[in-house]
């Protein structure tokens, strides 16, 4: 584990859930060093679902808690999270998925504690791209349309958030009893539209999150956003998702 000073009260927690990330678990904690962790007050905190390949060797001790599912089930990213928040200290939570890099790591945590003295606002999300050196245009022009429509839900009050990054403060986590459990998809929509119901949902729009572009090379851009797009109408008329799992793309 890290060699992160504990005796420092933990304000922020960054939590990761993982499922077979051992080619891009290295890159995401090694964006996180001590004199960071120090001068913010965060702990990492990896929700693993039960790994079959090198990810946990990959820690290299970078991290501050484990938390791994040893169950005889397949565990969701909605309960991986949730776990993870369950070993939480502190009074933010940041859910960051394992394929993903922060374009200014030192502003992201400046910016999440002017957030922890805004009482009237519930949660943090900001733009996502793909990894700016395998960025091609397609991936230009549907980030900017989605980042925008993201803008529009949450000032229109519907609130949204795409599940790469979401900042929540603990106390409006638990009022909402976190992501739900029984959704396989769009369980990042549905939770930032009862967290909205609570408090504003801001954007940071100087930091960026950039997400790996694996499963839109897989699939493509018209079906990974018809995914979304018919299990944010089946969750809002039905309150459950249509997919029956998330498939995994590594």
């Amino acid at each position: 584990m890290s060699d992160f000073d504990e005796s420092k009260n933990i304000k922020i927690s960054v939590i990761v859930p993982t499922l077979n990330e051992e080619k891009l678990i290295g890159r995401f904690v090694s964006q996180f060093n001590n004199s960071l962790k120090k001068k913010y007050k965060f702990e990492i905190i990896v929700s693993d679902g039960g790994s079959r390949d090198a990810t946990l060797s990959l820690l290299n001790g970078q991290i501050d808690s484990l938390v791994e599912h040893k169950e005889n089930f397949k565990q969701n990213i909605s309960r991986g999270r949730n776990q993870g928040a369950l070993k939480s200290r502190g009074e933010v939570l940041v859910f960051l998925n394992a394929d993903t890099c922060i374009s200014d790591v030192d502003k992201f945590f400046y910016k999440i504690e002017k957030f922890m003295t805004e009482s009237n606002v519930a949660a943090l999300t900001c733009p996502i791209k793909v990894f700016p050196e395998e960025q091609i245009l397609m991936d230009k022009i549907f980030h900017f349309c989605y980042n925008n429509y993201v803008r529009l839900l949450n000032k229109i009050m519907m609130g949204m958030g795409r599940g790469e990054c979401h900042i929540i403060k603990k106390e409006f986590f638990e009022k909402v009893n976190g992501y739900n459990e029984k959704l396989n998809a769009g369980e990042d929509f549905e939770l930032f539209t009862r967290l909205r119901k609570f408090g504003k949902i801001k954007i940071m729009n100087d930091v960026t999150v950039y997400e790996s572009p694996r499963r839109y090379r897989k699939f493509g851009y018209r079906s990974v956003f018809w995914d979304w797009t018919k299990n944010s109408i089946w969750i809002t008329v039905f309150k459950k998702s249509i997919s029956k799992e998330w498939i995994e793309v590594r």
